[in-house]
């Protein structure tokens, strides 16, 4: 491992940091305790939150402690969104969020040797506190004139919406977190999202006032964006969360084959654990053979072996290749099945018909007459076979798990039938 200052200045990972070279100097002399915090403002984690854990992670490779902070407390309120006050969930709601997204956390981090992370909730911390002394032996130390002045805040109060007390107060609490956490742990760096930085530097803000020897730090990574405009982690079906029933490890596998070739050098610096040498061969791929989409592919199968597991990869895969008739599709089992045909165009009908009509109503073709031209040209298939006669009918033993069919239009095009009971 090279220094992970430059290791992380390499992958793109440091937007802002509160003394770039104060930190190099802490990780030399380490190790560092550092920590990164999660609301549980969902039941799951998403892409976004991933570049945060993968972060910790390589600090942690790096000789470090982590601490994995998953916000009992700070969920219940919930950092402030830039538009609109957030809705507030019940504390029994919140809880069961946070034991969801500990479990997704932990599977990244080592929990075992010399620098072994540890999770922390700060309810255990605020819980017991009395408005009083929250407000004394904490609020004392903010100024309302730089509370009002950080972005999100800002940006808030410039709003039709406004600002409750209560969003408002979320910085206090979330300083108070790196104040506690110092003081159990030796904690002194706190890593989180540019967009996060006024609440980081409250945290670094409040210790200087409280322990005025201490050396803290704040280290932001830079929101991740995408060429094309449209908002990284979002696809048309929605956001791409880390839980397996938000979103398929199929659909997981997808959104990172189908990154743009303009994005997949910074994405592969982002999340992947490759080394140098190996992502610049992938970059060059990328540059001298784009259509083989040899990086996409990478990064897809380490991801999502990482987040979702090897056999769920290996299913994810033989999906992939049986759908675009290089493997077999009766090999697949019916979650996996269901999961791919759920990313591509499908209709449900009571009944199966002629194979033309099923080509045109699901909209592989424009007509049925598009479509007799599409068998006459020997480019329709149903379940990778080549469909010969423009009468064809579609018959139920054609069926996978008694309920799919995979329509293809050439090489690339795809859909499928699932046929419903009435």
């Amino acid at each position: 491992m090279t220094d992970i200052v430059d290791e992380l200045k390499w992958r793109g990972l440091i937007a802002l940091s509160t003394d770039e070279d104060a930190l190099r100097k802490a990780f030399a002399d380490g190790p560092v305790t550092f920590y990164c915090g999660f609301d549980p403002t969902a039941p799951s984690l998403h892409l976004g939150n991933l570049v945060q854990i993968l972060t910790m992670r390589r600090i942690q490779q790096a000789g470090n402690r982590p601490l994995g902070l998953v916000g009992g407390a700070t969920g219940l309120i919930g950092d402030p969104k830039p538009t609109a006050e957030r809705t507030l969930n019940s504390p029994e709601v919140v809880a069961g969020w946070v034991e969801r997204v500990r479990g997704q956390i932990q599977k990244f981090l080592d929990f075992e040797g010399p620098n072994a992370a540890e999770m922390v909730n700060n309810l255990d911390w605020t819980q017991g506190m009395s408005a009083i002394e929250f407000l004394r032996d904490v609020g004392k130390h903010f100024r309302v004139n730089k509370m009002i002045a950080k972005e999100a805040v800002a940006r808030r109060l410039n709003s039709d919406a406004g600002i409750s007390y209560t969003e408002f107060s979320y910085q206090i609490l979330q300083g108070m977190d790196f104040l506690e956490l110092y003081r159990r742990y030796g904690c002194t760096l706190q890593t989180g999202g540019s967009d996060q930085w006024g609440n980081l530097t409250s945290g670094t803000d409040l210790i200087h006032r409280v322990e005025p020897d201490a050396v803290v730090h704040a280290l932001g990574t830079p929101l991740i964006t995408k060429a094309d405009g449209t908002k990284f982690g979002k696809t048309e079906s929605g956001t791409v969360w880390l839980d397996p029933e938000m979103t398929t490890p199929y659909a997981f596998y997808q959104f990172w084959v189908n990154a743009d070739d303009r994005d997949v050098s910074k994405f592969l610096r982002i999340f992947s654990f490759k080394s140098r040498e190996e992502i610049e061969e992938l970059e060059k791929q990328t540059e001298e053979r784009p259509q083989a989409r040899a990086a996409q592919r990478a990064l897809a199968e380490e991801l999502t072996t990482m987040v979702h597991g090897a056999d769920q990869t290996a299913a994810v895969i033989a999906a992939s290749k049986a759908l675009f008739g290089q493997g077999e599709l009766t090999e697949l089992d019916e979650r996996t099945l269901a999961a791919a045909l759920s990313e591509v165009p499908h209709i449900q009908v009571a009944e199966l018909g002629p194979v033309v009509d099923l080509f045109a109503e699901v909209g592989l073709v424009a007509s049925k007459s598009a479509a007799r031209r599409t068998v006459k040209e020997g480019g329709a298939y149903v379940n990778n076979a080549k469909v010969t006669a423009e009468d064809a009918v579609a018959s139920k033993e054609e069926l996978l798990h008694g309920r799919w069919l995979v329509l293809r239009r050439g090489k690339k095009n795809l859909a499928a039938v699932e046929v419903v009971s009435a």
